[in-house]
This record gives C-alpha cells, sequence and structure tokens, in this order.
C-alpha cells in the first residue's frame, strides 16, 4: 500500500506540473491569442485636417485603444486575476493560502510515505499549480455565468433606448434587476462613472474585469456611440443577437463533441481500470510494477505519457471560437 501511495502521489504530482506548464502551449492557448492580435492589427488611425474626426476616425482611434489593451492584458497581475475570479482575497492572502496549501500537501507526502522527493514536487503543485488552477476554473466558471445573463442585460438597454430612457437609466435597471455577476460588474460601471471617469472608458474597464469578447464589444459600442454617436438601440440590438447566436452555435459544437468527449474518457481511464481489475484478481501478477525497479520507471512513464496524451485528446475534441 505504501508503493501504491508513492505511485499515485508521484503521478498527481507529475499530472499537475505539466498542467501548470505544459496545458497552455498543448491546448492552443497561446496561437489563439497571436491570431486574435493578428485580426485586431490595423494600421495607425489618420486624423483629418480638420478639428474634429470624423466617425471613422473615431472608431479607428477606438480600434487602436483596444488593440492597445489587448497587448498589456497578456501579462495580467495575481491581483487582477484573483478579481476575474470573483475573489476579495488581497494578494498577500492568495500568497498565505498557497504557502498553507503547500505545506499541508507535503506534509501529507511525508505521512503516506512517498519520500522527500516526492513531497517536494507535490509542494511545489500545492504553491504554484493547484492554487492558479483554482483561479483559472473560478474564472472560466464566472465568465460562463456573465455570458448566460448578459444578452437579456443588452436587451433592457435596448428596450430602453427605445423608450426614450437614457443610456444612465437604463444602466441603473440593470444594476437592481439583473442577476449576478452581471449586476455587481455594471454596478461598478456606475461608481466609476460616478467618480468622474467618462463612461466610454467605464464600460471598456468591464473587459478588464471579465475578459470575454461579448465584454470588449459592449465596450467598444459604448465608446464609439459616446464619441460619434448613432443609433445606440440599433448596435446593441445587433449585439444582442449576436450573443445569443454565439451561444447556440457554442451549445451546438458541445451536444455534437459529446461522443468524442465519452470516447476520450474511456480511452484515458481503460489503464487504470485494467489495472484495478488485474491488481484485484491477481496481485501477485501485477505487484511487479511497482516492486522491481525496473516497473517503478516503467509506471512512472506511462503515467508522464497517459498525461500527454490526455492533453492532446483534449484539445483535439474543444472548440474555442
Amino acid at each position: 500500500m505504501q508503493l501504491i501511495a508513492t505511485f499515485f502521489l508521484a503521478s498527481l504530482a507529475v499530472g499537475g506540473v505539466v498542467w501548470v506548464f505544459l496545458y497552455p502551449i498543448l491546448s492552443g492557448e497561446r496561437k489563439a491569442e497571436q491570431r486574435v492580435a493578428s485580426i485586431t492589427k490595423r494600421e495607425p488611425a489618420h486624423i483629418g485636417r480638420g478639428q474634429q474626426k470624423s466617425r471613422r476616425d473615431n472608431i479607428e482611434a477606438t480600434l487602436e485603444e483596444f488593440e492597445e489593451r489587448q497587448k498589456k492584458s497578456k501579462h495580467i497581475p495575481l491581483s487582477v486575476r484573483i478579481s476575474q475570479a470573483g475573489l476579495t482575497w488581497s494578494k498577500q492572502q492568495f500568497v498565505l493560502v498557497s504557502a498553507g496549501v503547500s505545506v499541508a500537501m507535503f506534509l501529507a507526502g511525508l505521512l503516506f510515505g512517498a519520500g522527500l522527493i516526492a513531497a517536494a514536487v507535490l509542494a511545489f503543485v500545492g504553491a504554484f499549480g493547484l492554487p492558479r488552477w483554482l483561479l483559472s476554473f473560478l474564472k472560466k466558471r464566472r465568465e460562463a455565468q456573465f455570458l448566460n445573463v448578459f444578452p437579456d442585460a443588452i436587451d433592457v438597454i435596448v428596450r430602453g433606448a427605445k423608450a426614450g430612457l437614457p443610456l444612465l437609466d437604463c444602466l441603473k435597471v440593470i444594476t437592481v434587476e439583473s442577476q449576478e455577476p452581471v449586476k455587481s460588474e455594471f454596478r461598478k460601471i456606475m461608481e466609476t462613472q460616478a467618480v468622474g471617469v467618462p463612461l466610454a472608458e467605464a464600460a471598456l474597464k468591464l473587459y478588464d474585469r471579465i475578459p470575454v469578447p461579448e465584454a470588449n464589444f459592449f465596450g467598444i459600442i459604448i465608446a464609439i456611440q459616446q464619441k460619434s454617436g448613432g443609433n445606440l438601440a440599433e448596435a446593441l440590438g445587433n449585439l444582442s443577437r449576436v450573443l445569443r447566436d454565439r451561444k447556440k452555435l457554442k451549445a451546438k459544437i458541445g451536444a455534437l463533441s459529446q461522443e468524442a468527449k465519452a470516447s476520450a474518457a474511456i480511452i484515458g481511464s481503460l489503464p487504470l481500470v485494467v489495472m484495478l481489475l488485474v491488481y484485484i484478481t491477481s496481485p501477485n501478477y501485477i505487484s511487479m510494477m511497482w516492486t522491481e525497479p525496473l516497473g517503478r520507471v516503467m509506471l512512472f512513464a506511462g503515467a508522464v505519457w497517459m498525461t500527454l496524451g490526455v492533453l492532446v485528446m483534449k484539445k483535439m475534441i474543444n472548440f474555442n471560437f
């Protein structure tokens, strides 16, 4: 049992390290960021000879500001990542929690007899892998909740604009009637605007807290409307329709890929299930895998290759758009 616990803890540590450092490369997140940056790349905005900019110049200037913000968003500070996850912790609190998790995993490794090296690897995963994975998980869950409610909030603004209400009154309705996290995010827009920040800039800051393309679209539309004017109800109505179409497309892709995900889950779990069944029926036959040095090396290599295979299958069956 001690050797089984050692193998399990070592596999967990290796999987955590691979997840933290290799997943952004294998999942294609960096390539997606480069592709978005290349699509949004534009020529410098041209300012006419007149004293006032034309509508086209204002749009190009807004898109340039959006591009600059995207370049800065690649290096996100830890405090911003904590805020994006919806947590109210400070940076010092997060560091203390990470240190506590690291010490707990180190002591657990020593308690189960995994050895000093395996316990050190577990401590490293507990300090740098598990807390950041938790931040990423909470961030994605919060973004999904935001996208579920965001089209309805935009429809509130569209109906209010058609009825002749000012934009600020429409935003106030959202801060009262909408659901979280849209309610709190629009309340922050109102609070930012109340201290003297222009509404366009306050709307653009929504992307810093909710880094999804839909929040960017909303901020750009508000910024262009504030600078150049135009039919806000029509622009936001088109945005609402696009957001709902994107949501339907994402759900359709998820339904079509369920068969591939089930197949990947079966393939990934099959070696572990077979090893467990063989151990139950013939323990002496498979015990050489962790009693012999060569068997332990084979188990370690198999765990690494299985982790890489699972990550590759995850990339093949997930579609980001």
